[in-house]
């Protein structure tokens, strides 16, 4: 008798304190992110903006207290080249991103480290295009966790993934299956070590959410995705009538982190 009381109590405990979290996570305000990929030409832009990006442009961010920026470029492919930089940066607002670059340009040690760059002409540029993406963080999963992922960083996986939807509406259904759904908890449960899922809010592939997730190597990232195929989960999410064909087209980028990266 007592021991059934006293498993009770426990279970109580346990769903209490678990739905204190839930609720507490939906209180988190959402994060907003910018992802802006360098296109480069040659070796010689690509160390123009490794140097933009290590000495001026992260240094200026810390000043206006915006951390956790990730800095990436592709694992060697024989079917892709690679020749981009991507630069991930965590917004707590709109606003914080619209006063980014006015507040750069108000940055006069941002200006003296970053003058090679900003200072280059239409003959001699230190990039061939930007491309930007602005996001905004799911609810299930509000605020970036910069992964703890350790090891040789050219070793490290940084899976990057867009999935675009045919219409909107079918867009907010894929949106939905990753949060009620269940799949951020199955990832987190499996060990992918998200660092953030979102909606895309402006970008060239609309309607689509972005997510990355990070494995010490690619055989420890081919193993999570095994298990994740093969979860009894998975099965039951991906099988239900109201999730079927939310998904048009997938992107995948095996990306590692800049020794200079925040993580």
């Amino acid at each position: 008798m007592k021991s059934s009381l006293f498993s009770k109590t426990i279970f109580c405990t346990l769903a209490l304190l678990s739905f204190f979290a839930f609720v507490q996570s939906q209180n988190t305000q959402r994060e907003y992110y910018q992802l802006k990929t360098y296109t480069l030409a040659n070796e010689k832009q690509e160390t123009m903006v490794d140097s933009y990006l290590k000495d001026a442009l992260l240094p200026a961010l810390k000043r206006m207290n915006i951390r956790n920026v990730g800095v990436f470029k592709m694992h060697p492919h024989k079917y892709v080249l690679s020749n981009k930089i991507y630069v991930l940066i965590p917004f707590t607002s709109l606003d914080k991103l619209y006063s980014m670059d006015g507040a750069l340009w108000k940055d006069a040690a941002y200006q003296k480290a970053g003058m090679e760059y900003l200072q280059t002409t239409y003959d001699q540029t230190a990039y061939e295009r930007i491309n930007t993406i602005v996001m905004y963080a799911f609810k299930d999963m509000p605020k970036m966790e910069p992964s703890a992922i350790e090891g040789p960083r050219k070793d490290r996986v940084y899976e990057l993934r867009s999935y675009e939807s045919h219409t909107e509406k079918i867009f907010k259904n894929k949106v939905d299956m990753f949060n009620a759904g269940g799949e951020v908890v199955l990832f987190d449960e499996l060990g992918f070590n998200a660092v953030f899922y979102a909606e895309v809010l402006s970008g060239d592939k609309m309607p689509n959410l972005m997510y990355m997730t990070t494995f010490k190597n690619r055989e420890i990232r081919d193993e999570r995705w095994k298990a994740f195929s093969n979860a009894p989960k998975w099965k039951e999410i991906s099988s239900m009538p109201k999730y079927q064909n939310n998904v048009s087209h997938i992107d995948r980028l095996f990306l590692y982190p800049t020794e200079y990266s925040d993580y």
